[in-house]
């Protein structure tokens, strides 16, 4: 098989990280802060230590305020419906997942906000102007992808956090595709919060996400209350983080494993890990370009900034089917249809039948990409 589908999940999992969710099941299976007895208290340790881990890996300075979730989606809804408040006013990029779309429309159709979507330009300048003139009197929080997970796309998400800020706005940072892909630096680059999938450009297990709070950010609302093993007396919540959105049992040989993905990525360098990536989506954009009836959405990689991901689409049939063949035919894995991201596919002109996205690791070989473009090729000829 292969795989290239690692903007849903990255697959296969570095030894390490495999090693490290092993070690948690022998060592670590009982329940953090619940207990003082010595299982207990190593559990809780072992979180401890990833979450100073995940706190110096993304530049921010408050170990607490790394909060452990099941997903990315968890991460930005704890946000979304955790600091909006009634009358309130969002804006958010016309590339977004559905992870940010779809509790904005519940909080929209309930009543309670309003949010408007800010069209992506060819260039920064344009993407900055639009965010700009979606702006009004009770906007309270920018929602924005850092990297669109069906093209690549890179927004200029450091000029957007500096124009919300300017304006007294929120900015939260949908980091999905960019994690460990791209540079984040939550000191350096002032965002309020941080919405991360633990298990795709982190290389951790799935079932593990991050939110990341800025030092001024306010705290989110939790969604879920419950037994944090702190202030067991009181009938609320606590107040103070990580416990206020840690209720319940912490997925601990995730949140190992996590770390150790963290630690792969750190020991591999993020710019190396990019640029090995793009390398075969250079290569593949260059050989589908040359290819009949195949369309590719974005231009050159060369010509603008993106991350390792691209979509491509055949003239009169459908990317289910094209997935599906070379899914059958020749064991390759790729990701078909709308991506969870209808509204990407509307900006792009691709909402009717959706794209083929080829999404590479650091595991990937030229090979595999080879084999990809002469799979694709005969399914053309074919077709």
């Amino acid at each position: 098989m292969i795989y290239l589908d690692n903007a849903a999940t990255t697959n296969p999992k570095p030894a390490s990280v495999i090693q490290a969710v092993n070690r948690a099941l022998r060592l670590y299976s009982a329940n953090p802060g619940r207990s003082g007895h010595a299982p207990s208290v190593s559990a809780a340790e072992a979180v401890y230590r990833a979450r100073e881990n995940i706190a110096q890996f993304f530049g921010l300075s408050q170990t607490e305020n790394v909060i452990f979730t099941h997903n990315c989606t968890a991460a930005l809804n704890t946000v979304i419906k955790g600091v909006l408040r009634q009358g309130d006013h969002v804006v958010i990029s016309s590339l977004e997942h559905n992870s940010v779309l779809r509790p904005l429309e519940q909080l929209s159709q309930s009543g309670v906000i309003t949010y408007s979507v800010a069209p992506v330009g060819q260039d920064a300048d344009i993407t900055i102007a639009s965010f700009r003139g979606a702006l009004n009197g009770r906007t309270r929080m920018i929602v924005c992808t850092h990297a669109s997970n069906v093209f690549g796309s890179i927004l200029p998400v450091r000029r957007l956090c500096a124009l919300a800020h300017s304006n007294g706005i929120l900015f939260c940072l949908d980091a999905a595709q960019s994690a460990g892909v791209l540079p984040i630096d939550i000191g350096q680059d002032g965002y309020d919060y941080v919405c991360c999938a633990g298990h795709k450009g982190l290389y951790g297990p799935m079932g593990t996400g991050l939110l990341l709070i800025g030092g001024h950010a306010p705290v989110p609302d939790p969604l879920i209350a419950g037994g944090t093993g702190s202030e067991s007396s009181d009938p609320l919540t606590p107040d103070y983080l990580p416990d206020r959105l840690e209720s319940g049992t912490l997925n601990v040989p995730g949140i190992v494993g996590l770390s150790a993905g963290t630690d792969f990525v750190r020991r591999q360098g993020i710019a190396n890990l990019c640029r090995k990536e793009l390398a075969h989506i250079h290569f593949l954009y260059d050989r589908l370009k040359e290819t009949d009836r195949v369309r590719l959405y974005t231009p050159h990689p060369d010509e603008v900034p993106v991350a390792p991901v691209l979509s491509f689409s055949v003239d009169g049939v459908d990317s289910e089917t094209v997935a599906a063949y070379l899914d059958r035919h020749d064991q390759i894995a790729l990701r078909a249809g709308l991506h969870c991201a209808p509204l990407a596919h509307k900006h792009m002109g691709s909402e009717t039948g959706g794209t083929v996205r080829v999404a590479p690791s650091v595991f990937t070989t030229h090979q595999e990409i080879q084999i990809l473009i002469k799979a694709l090729n005969k399914f053309v000829h074919l077709s």
